[in-house]
């Protein structure tokens, strides 16, 4: 069987069954764009080692990410070992490929002052479809999160929040529509406690709208992904403030955290990680600080009388 046929067997058969809406989409496209081009002629069990490992440095060649590779050879290394279960190949040799070495990705967020310009302009223009940039600056919601909570999602009394969904944009028809998911992964599943000064100015917010979503948009579905980071963008341009992505707020968030001594598992908790080591690793610079605190407490020892 030629690979391009069993590739879009998998990819309907097995993933769009199996995983969320997105995820097949973007398998889809990475399989249209990259790999049927260049492998899809191959019959499966032509598909050797060397072959497989020269399309990955090609790959890597062409500029793309790291993580854009990685994903590719896992849409190979998942569809290859299906069809040896199935009995369509003997052999498959994904396993085999050497992958491209990756550095951790820089965490960008915010300076303090940067923070306070951002929180002032939100505060004092009291415009409600600016809050979910101070309820993101104060929770660590990703965007997709935040998107998708509700007021039903929000116990005022309790000052929690339950994240249980989230949402992306997806092109139909000409245009894009807000779709509702599940939260990335199961522990991103979540109650979040807020903030008893978040909590007040919920209160207020409420008060100001009619919408039964947290961050209100055009629609009666909230605001999309694209338009609220349009509106972020535009936000820091007005303020002179170096464009960031909005996932800084959640980054700044984990680093303020951190600063006034929150531990890692609450921390990691509240971000929704699947273990606290994912947090440690992605925010050990913000840890620096702390580390000289306590080194410089260790060294006041030195020459110190004897009590």
């Amino acid at each position: 069987m030629l690979y391009k046929q069993w590739l879009n067997e998998w990819l309907e058969l097995y993933v769009n069954v199996s995983t969320k809406e997105r995820t097949y989409i973007k398998y889809r496209q990475q399989a249209r764009k990259y790999i049927l081009p260049a492998l899809g002629d191959y019959d499966v069990s032509e598909l050797t080692a060397v072959e497989l490992q020269k399309f990955s440095v090609s790959l890597a060649e062409r500029g793309l990410s790291g993580n854009t590779v990685n994903g590719i050879v896992s849409i190979l290394k998942s569809s290859l070992k299906k069809a040896v279960a199935l009995g369509i190949a003997d052999k498959q040799f994904a396993d085999s490929i050497v992958r491209q070495r990756q550095r951790a990705g820089k965490v960008t967020c915010f300076c303090m002052p940067e923070q306070k310009k951002i929180e002032k302009y939100v505060l004092e223009h009291n415009a409600p479809n600016l809050f979910g940039i101070l309820l993101s600056l104060y929770t660590g919601l990703r965007i997709g999160e935040l998107l998708a909570l509700r007021w039903e999602d929000i116990d005022l009394k309790k000052g929690t929040a339950a994240v249980t969904k989230s949402c992306h944009d997806s092109w139909q028809n000409g245009h894009y529509i807000k779709v509702f998911d599940t939260t990335k992964t199961q522990s991103s599943e979540r109650i979040i406690p807020l903030p008893k000064q978040i909590v007040d100015y919920m209160r207020r917010i409420k008060k100001q709208t009619k919408s039964q979503f947290v961050v209100i948009g055009r629609t009666a579905y909230g605001a999309q992904i694209r338009s609220y980071q349009r509106t972020f963008g535009n936000l820091l341009h007005k303020l002179h403030i170096p464009h960031k992505g909005f996932h800084a707020l959640r980054h700044t968030f984990a680093t303020r955290a951190l600063e006034v001594g929150m531990d890692v598992k609450t921390l990691s908790e509240v971000l929704g990680h699947k273990n606290p080591m994912i947090t440690l690793q992605r925010y050990a610079h913000s840890l620096m600080d702390h580390k000289t605190a306590m080194m410089n407490r260790v060294g006041r020892l030195l020459l110190s009388p004897v009590q």
